[in-house]
C-alpha cells in the first residue's frame, strides 16, 4: 500500500490538512440556515424544522435524550448559531443540541451561554461524537477530505434509529490505484449498503442507523485534482478494492 501511495504521490491525512486546498477552501463560510445561499435551499428542508418535528412526532419524554443535528465541514458555524438562536427563541434550548465540526477554527461569534450549540474544531477524519444525532449533514465538505468513504460510513453509525444522513458526494472523485474512476460497482456497492444516491445533485444518503463496511482500502489522496462540478479545486481519494 506504501509503495502505491509513493509512485502515486499521494498525499496522507496530516499532510493533505495543510495543503491550500483544504485550508483555504471556501465551501460554507457564509452558507445562512435560511435564504438564497442557504442550508435550507441547498437541502430542501431546514434543519430546524426536522429536529422539532422529531420532538413532536417520536414519543421523546420531556426529558429524555435532546434531539441533535450534527454539520460536518460546518465552516463559520453560521446556519447553525442561526438555528441555535431559533430553537432558543421556541423554548426548545435543552431539548435540542446542535453541533459543528470544522478543520479551520474562524467560527462566527456565538451567543453566550451557547446552551445548544457546540462548534468544534477538529478533523472529520479523526473525530468521533459521544452521542448519536437525528440529523447530519456534510454540504460540499467531503470534496476536500482524504478518506472520504471512512467519514461516509462513520456517519451512517452516528445515527439515531430514525436519523437522516445527507452529504455531497462527487463519486468521480473516488479513485482506484490506476486513477480510474472507482464507477458503477462502488455506486451499486453503496446502495446495497443501505445508502440512497441522486447523481445529479451528487448527493448521498441514508435513514437510520448503520453499520457499514465497504470493501475498499484507503491509499491515500491528491490534491492536485483540479475544480470539480462546483468549480472550486478539490480532493480525489484513491482506494484499492477488498479490505
Amino acid at each position: 500500500m506504501s509503495d502505491q501511495r509513493a509512485s502515486l504521490e499521494l498525499l496522507g491525512n496530516d499532510v493533505l490538512e495543510q495543503s491550500a486546498v483544504v485550508a483555504n477552501c471556501t465551501m460554507n463560510r457564509e452558507r445562512q440556515l435560511s435564504g438564497v445561499n442557504s442550508y435550507t435551499r441547498e437541502l430542501g428542508f431546514n434543519p430546524v424544522d426536522v429536529l422539532v418535528a422529531g420532538l413532536a412526532g417520536d414519543g421523546r419524554a420531556e426529558h429524555s435524550a435532546a434531539a441533535g443535528w450534527l454539520d460536518l465541514c460546518c465552516g463559520t458555524g453560521r446556519a447553525l448559531i442561526q438555528a441555535a438562536g431559533e430553537l432558543r427563541l421556541a423554548g426548545l434550548a435543552e431539548r435540542t443540541l446542535l453541533v459543528g465540526v470544522d478543520l479551520v477554527d474562524a467560527f462566527d461569534p456565538a451567543p453566550a451561554p451557547p446552551l445548544n450549540l457546540e462548534l468544534i474544531c477538529a478533523s472529520v477524519a479523526t473525530w468521533a461524537p459521544t452521542r448519536t444525532f437525528d440529523l447530519i449533514t456534510c454540504l460540499h465538505g467531503l470534496h476536500y477530505v482524504g478518506d472520504k468513504l471512512a467519514v461516509l460510513t462513520r456517519a451512517a453509525g452516528w445515527l439515531t434509529p430514525t436519523g437522516r444522513l445527507v452529504a455531497d458526494l462527487d463519486l468521480s472523485s473516488i479513485r482506484l490505484p490506476d486513477g480510474r474512476p472507482a464507477g458503477r460497482r462502488l455506486t451499486a456497492r453503496l446502495r446495497a449498503a443501505g445508502f440512497s444516491y441522486d447523481p445529479r445533485r451528487r448527493r448521498i444518503g441514508c435513514t437510520g442507523r448503520r453499520e457499514v463496511r465497504l470493501p475498499y482500502s484507503y491509499l491515500g489522496a491528491d490534491d492536485r485534482a483540479g475544480a470539480n462540478y462546483t468549480g472550486q479545486p478539490a480532493v480525489h481519494s484513491h482506494y484499492a478494492e477488498g479490505h
